[in-house]
């Protein structure tokens, strides 16, 4: 009989009666994977546009001097859309090393402990560069 990661009864010499079905409930995203690759697919899909106008926006703001960016963040359509691209962005950041994470870390602790880091990581970078566009936007800086 060949290695089982989770099969736990062929590996103390057991055989291992059930169908592959019954090993495989309750061991990973079984139960959501199609919800998380839907968010994922709409994530990338926002993504598109919002990347192409932040392109357009870095160009345009490249040709401004300090006041003249300033006023262009001011821009409600500009800072919604910049903030919307950057929680996606981070979003679908920690969502890619989350997958990452459970498809090669194997240790049930370091997975828990990896997966929590990106969302501390992801999260905190977001939160700050949120706060700074607004920071620019409602006239603090």
């Amino acid at each position: 009989m060949g290695h089982r990661r989770h099969g736990g009864s062929a590996l103390m010499g057991k055989p291992d009666f059930r169908t592959p079905m019954s090993r495989a409930r309750g061991l990973g995203a079984a139960h959501h994977g199609a919800a998380e690759w839907l968010s994922n697919g709409l994530m990338a899909a926002a993504l598109v546009p919002l990347t192409l106008w932040m392109v357009f926006a870095v160009l345009r703001l490249a040709q401004l001097d300090y006041y003249g960016a300033v006023q262009w963040i001011r821009s409600p359509v500009n800072v919604s859309l910049m903030v919307l691209t950057v929680v996606i962005a981070f979003a679908h950041m920690h969502h890619g090393m989350r997958v990452v994470i459970e498809d090669y870390v194997h240790q049930r602790l370091g997975k828990l402990g990896a997966v929590a880091l990106s969302l501390f990581v992801s999260g905190l970078a977001g939160a700050l560069t949120v706060f700074s566009i607004l920071k620019v936007a409602l006239g603090g800086a």
